[in-house]
């Protein structure tokens, strides 16, 4: 009988272990070679920073738009539904109270022992049953039976008001929905933006974003250097038709369209902050409704309604007070000042400023004073 052996495993010895070896550390060291160079992300130029996120400002700009008509149409939502809430409230004690003087009756019916059966149900709480009783009118004086017909119509109005509070509140929902929604765009956008400027250095960021350490607005270097373009009505003091005519800047559309223009550049240094109107921040629709509310003139929230709100005009013949709009889609607006500029808001990492109009593809202009 043969015997049966299990081969002998030959052991790594000598050169073959050596040799094993180092062909393991080799390849672990190519593949963490090819991995670092796999993954390794290239630090992009300032040139290129700057463009991504003038791009990355521009869609959060434009998502902040959106946001702010969601918004606008939320509150109006919930301002109708409270209304309807305090209206179904006020019914549903008028109708108590005629419910009251009808279980008044009642009762005394019933002490009389002549209440009907239909009374019973009259006062019973339940409203689709009190009004299955056809034949309480019948069974009642005219008196009473006017007062069941008012509490009849009354609960349907009380149930109208109750469906049409439903539908405001689904349409309330479906705008929170929407707000949520654009919020989460512009806080992504804005903060890869930041993540790319805290990649550069302070004297790479600055020339990115423009943004000089002295550009304090209120503390009056940038106030007096853009002071001479400031606009005045005619009519408005010979001070104002002087600066006008020394610089060469039209005078104001009208007296609220220079007082819009005197608040811009009371809030000149003021920060952006997306969906703020102000009176401390504010985006760019912000800026603009707060100077036109100053000055006694309601303005819609967003760009996009901004630019119907009143006369359009073209960029030949702008005047202080317009508003000048900008980008294919109208997401950005500022409010122009003369001599070209304009005082906007720009993004959030820059101040209320004065900018020339020339900086931003010019979409229009409307004057709504």
């Amino acid at each position: 009988m043969a015997t049966h052996r299990r081969p002998r495993h030959r052991s790594l010895g000598g050169n073959t272990a050596r040799t094993a070896a180092t062909l393991a550390l080799a390849g672990a060291a190519t593949a963490t070679a090819f991995e670092g160079v796999g993954h390794a992300e290239p630090q992009p130029t300032p040139a290129q920073v700057r463009t991504r996120v003038d791009t990355l400002y521009r869609e959060a700009e434009s998502a902040t738009e959106k946001y702010n008509g969601a918004k606008e149409k939320a509150d109006a939502a919930q301002r109708r539904l409270n209304t309807l809430h305090d209206e179904t409230a006020r019914r549903q004690d008028r109708l108590n109270t005629a419910r009251d003087a009808l279980g008044t009756y009642a009762a005394a019916q019933y002490r009389d022992g002549t209440i009907a059966p239909t009374w019973q149900l009259a006062l019973s709480g339940d409203p689709d049953r009190y009004l299955d009783g056809a034949a309480l009118a019948e069974r009642v004086g005219d008196q009473q039976a006017g007062a069941v017909s008012r509490v009849r119509a009354q609960l349907r109005e009380i149930e109208q008001l109750r469906g049409a509070a439903r539908v405001e509140l689904k349409s309330l929902r479906a705008r929170q929905a929407e707000l949520k929604r654009q919020k989460k765009t512009v806080t992504t956008k804005l903060h890869e933006a930041q993540r790319l400027l805290n990649r550069l250095t302070p004297k790479e960021r600055k020339k990115v974003t423009g943004t000089a350490p002295a550009h304090a607005g209120r503390t009056g270097h940038t106030a007096k250097t853009a002071r001479p373009v400031r606009a005045h009505a005619p009519g408005n003091g010979t001070a104002g038709s002087g600066t006008a005519k020394a610089t060469g800047t039209p005078a104001a559309s009208s007296s609220r369209a220079a007082a819009a223009v005197a608040y811009a550049y009371r809030k000149l240094g003021s920060p952006y902050v997306w969906g703020a109107t102000g009176p401390n921040a504010f985006d760019c629709s912000g800026l603009v409704q707060a100077a036109y509310r100053s000055a006694g003139i309601s303005l819609p929230r967003t760009t996009y309604a901004q630019i119907n709100a009143g006369r359009r005009v073209s960029r030949s013949q702008l005047r202080p007070g317009d508003l000048v709009f900008f980008y294919s889609g109208v997401s950005h607006v500022g409010l122009y000042i003369g001599n070209g500029k304009m005082i906007h808001a720009p993004n959030p990492s820059a101040p209320v400023r004065v900018a020339p109009i020339s900086q931003m593809p010019f979409a229009g202009a409307t004057r709504v004073a």
